[in-house]
């Protein structure tokens, strides 16, 4: 049997290359208990030996409070319940699948209804399956560790390396099928901000938080609409909102709804003293004109000349569109395009926007007002994150979380996509320690 493993680590280690093993036992590698700390915040390629780290500043302490480890949340008790229980449910449904009996004694609808379970189930049961399976082949490993050969030692702890690294990546893929899909993730969406306490310094922020996201669009390669905007004198923003569209959009931007705090001396400030402005900003869920319709009797529709700057059409066309919804008492207006119609149309989108993001949160309200840390909620009075420009960081409040190169971060590319990760992180692992909670509260 150590014959047949030591064969097998051998021919796992082959593929990498001969250079590449060399390298790998001239290095000294970290120990197991080093090994198995959580992978929070790394990005790691595939390919052992060109395996690079990137790594974030962040409120350790805080953190730590907040989000557990892999092996923390697969060592306990109601997390290995649970993935029994999914595994006993699939082997039920399966069985209910393939016996001859079947249609005998369920009906055509429950029969459906068990092969879109086991369908749905079955990209969850493999990588399970797969979990069990290197588990199981790291305590062979371990056993060739014990070995009297040198040799066979040195390969078995290289194996099992490979095997803790393999372990910890289905565990988090796991952690993420485990999460249910909110259908709102897969929409577009509508982003407003909005100046607040600060004036001029506050309308200047506003701009550049605007451009940030306009960048961030970019960087993904995601459409940007300006729907309207409010600009002042100095080039900065009283209010202003567009339409993002592309692919997980809204699942990748839903983070950044709150009050957004710069502390910074301001360019109109003469005597260099250090002022604190805010701006506000909200993520809106797009809907599609099938999922969410809006009666048209309950609009009001009224046309104007536009106004401000933008050329010859301005004050000599009535090109600007302003839409109440009677019911709720929503106001938007639009005078981005010389034509009226373009004008509606983008004025709709706002308000579909508006509508529907109040549906969510009353249909969502009973659900996350229990919740301990209030990510994702589309709160717009909540101070999420502070950019300081004086110690050149962004430190993100809900999950304490801090970034550095605040110029960078406002191109809105690698740094803020990866702040948003993690708020992902943070998000999914809550409700997914949620659903636990639940589901022993269920079988109690």
């Amino acid at each position: 049997m150590l014959n047949a493993m030591a064969h097998r680590i051998a021919l796992n280690l082959l593929p990498r290359g001969k250079d590449c093993v060399n390298n790998m036992l001239r290095f000294n590698f970290p120990s197991s208990t080093n090994v198995l700390q959580p992978l929070q915040f790394h990005e790691r390629s595939h390919n052992y030996c060109s395996r690079t780290t990137r790594t974030l500043h962040t409120g350790a302490q805080l953190m730590l409070a907040k989000l557990l480890s892999l092996d923390e949340l697969f060592t306990r008790r109601s997390m290995q319940d649970h993935l029994k229980k999914i595994e006993s449910e699939y082997t039920e449904c399966l069985n209910v699948v393939n016996s001859s009996v079947t249609e005998k004694q369920w009906s055509q609808d429950k029969l459906q209804a068990k092969r879109t379970k086991v369908s749905q189930m079955t990209p969850l049961i493999q990588v399970i399956q797969e979990l069990d399976l290197k588990q199981k082949e790291m305590e062979e490993t371990e056993m060739l560790m014990k070995d009297e050969d040198s040799a066979l030692r040195e390969l078995a702890e290289l194996e099992r390396d490979r095997y803790l690294q393999d372990i910890q990546d289905l565990r988090k893929k796991i952690s993420n099928l485990l999460v249910p899909v909110d259908k709102v993730d897969l929409s577009d969406l509508v982003v407003e901000v909005t100046a607040g306490v600060g004036g001029q310094e506050a309308m200047l922020f506003t701009a550049e938080v605007f451009d940030m996201y306009q960048g961030f669009a970019q960087h993904n390669g995601w459409s940007f609409d300006i729907l309207e905007q409010t600009t002042t004198e100095l080039g900065g923003l009283r209010h202003a909102s567009a339409c993002i569209s592309g692919p997980q959009s809204y699942m990748r931007m839903k983070f950044e709804g709150g009050v957004h705090r710069v502390q910074r001396v301001p360019k109109t400030e003469k005597n260099s003293r250090m002022h604190t402005s805010t701006m506000t900003v909200a993520v809106l869920p797009q809907p599609t004109e099938i999922s969410f319709t809006i009666n048209p009797k309950d609009l009001k529709i009224v046309t104007m000349r536009a106004s401000g700057a933008g050329g010859q059409h301005v004050n000599t066309t009535d090109s600007a569109v302003r839409i109440v919804h009677l019911p709720s008492g929503i106001a938007v207006e639009c005078q981005q395009e010389r034509s009226q119609l373009k004008n509606k149309e983008k004025a709709m989108k706002s308000l579909r926007a508006k509508l529907y993001s109040i549906k969510l949160e009353e249909e969502t309200s009973k659900r996350n007002n229990q919740r301990k840390i209030q990510i994702g909620t589309r709160g717009r009075s909540e101070k999420i994150r502070t950019y300081n420009f004086a110690q050149d960081r962004i430190t993100d409040h809900r999950i304490g979380m801090t970034v550095h190169d605040i110029k960078t971060f406002l191109q809105g590319e690698d740094l803020l996509d990866e702040m948003n990760s993690a708020l992902k992180e943070f998000s999914n692992q809550e409700m997914l320690m949620e659903m636990l909670e639940e589901n022993n509260h269920r079988d109690s």
